[in-house]
């Protein structure tokens, strides 16, 4: 949800922006990783731009009246040092980590090490709280040689690394028939499929079985060591709810009222989609006892986010993952690479006036 406010523009204009309480950064692409400096140089300013993938119109966004960012990375490195900025101006945050192994395939072929990636990962949780770092390992992909055992394996291996520095771990199963773009990229960019078997690529129910019990398995072996690890799928409508395991919400309003709970008329926000009117001694109304519907109807059906807007751009990511439905391409990622300037209004480049 969010509100219109009038603008000056790096070129004097005035122009009507939106104005949302919660900033996503970025289901579309890295920007801690590559556009650190050009986001905080926008906030700074005050605005950004966004261009609409479909019909390529812009739309301003203001950050006038942000309350909080939640931020998607696969290397947060290059935004630690920005953070405080966000402390200063008392904006909630908090952040969605991928840290996944696909290392041996070259799936992810411009992440970092997997020890790089987890040094990063325990940094910041150090810096801000294991509860605002959820771990992602995200999608879930199988091959001839990645059968649901070795997925297992990887992510036991890793989580033992992440004892202590998270709360969640988020998981969900490729998507491949849905998207062409992920259907061209695997076949052109892996050594692992073709045209004709790209979508073996997707666990099938037996494999996601196996997937879904072993997670159960590796909670269970954790919480007896005292990690008591939520497990939650991303955007998938399967319902394993008698495994324990939970419906994600990335934008979760829920987390947000408890971990930022402090900020009473935040909450109260997150609970209405209305901004509270104290009494005249500042208290408070109680919140309502029936809780206003604040998903988001922009994003997919069996996605539990609540309201935000995201300020990424598609074709913008240069870790070159092969299963983003985010990239066309490698060439159209470098094409706007070419554009990007940090003092511009939007990620790939300024707006034409």
């Amino acid at each position: 949800m969010s509100d219109k406010v009038v603008i000056s523009t790096d070129f004097g204009q005035k122009i009507e922006a939106t104005a949302p309480i919660i900033i996503s950064a970025s289901r579309s692409t890295d920007i801690p990783a590559f556009y650190a400096k050009w986001f905080f140089n926008r906030l700074a300013i005050g605005y950004c731009v966004w261009y609409n993938p479909f019909n390529q119109q812009p739309m301003y966004i203001s950050f006038e009246r942000c309350r909080a960012i939640v931020f998607w990375t696969k290397n947060p490195k290059p935004i630690l040092p920005y953070l405080h900025e966000l402390d200063e101006r008392d904006i909630h945050y908090y952040f969605q980590v991928t840290l996944n192994d696909y290392v041996r395939e070259e799936f992810e072929p411009n992440v970092a090490s997997i020890e790089s990636r987890i040094g990063t990962f325990k940094e910041l949780s150090n810096m801000i709280g294991k509860e605002r770092v959820i771990w992602r390992f995200d999608p879930l992909i199988v091959t001839k040689e990645i059968t649901p055992r070795e997925l297992l394996t990887r992510i036991w291996n890793i989580g033992n690394k992440l004892k202590g520095y998270t709360d969640k771990l988020v998981f969900s199963f490729v998507d491949v028939k849905a998207y062409r773009k992920v259907q061209n990229n695997l076949v052109k960019e892996t050594g692992f499929f073709t045209k004709e078997d790209v979508e073996s690529a997707e666990l099938n129910e037996i494999q996601r079985k196996e997937v879904i019990e072993g997670l159960v398995k590796i909670r269970e072996a954790w919480k007896a060591e005292g990690w008591n690890l939520t497990i939650a799928t991303c955007a998938e409508e399967v319902d394993l709810e008698k495994y324990g395991i939970e419906h994600n919400r990335c934008i979760d309003g829920e987390l947000m009222k408890r971990i930022f709970s402090e900020d009473e008329d935040f909450v109260y926000y997150l609970h209405t989609l209305k901004w509270p009117e104290r009494d005249m001694f500042g208290q408070l109304p109680p919140l309502p006892v029936k809780k206003k519907n604040i998903k988001d109807t922009g994003q997919r059906k069996v996605c539990g986010c609540m309201v935000s807007k995201d300020i990424g751009m598609y074709n913008t990511c240069r870790h070159f993952c092969v299963y983003c439905y985010a990239n066309t391409s490698k060439e159209s990622v470098m094409k706007n690479a070419t554009k990007h300037n940090d003092e511009s209004e939007s990620i790939i480049g300024q707006t034409m006036i």
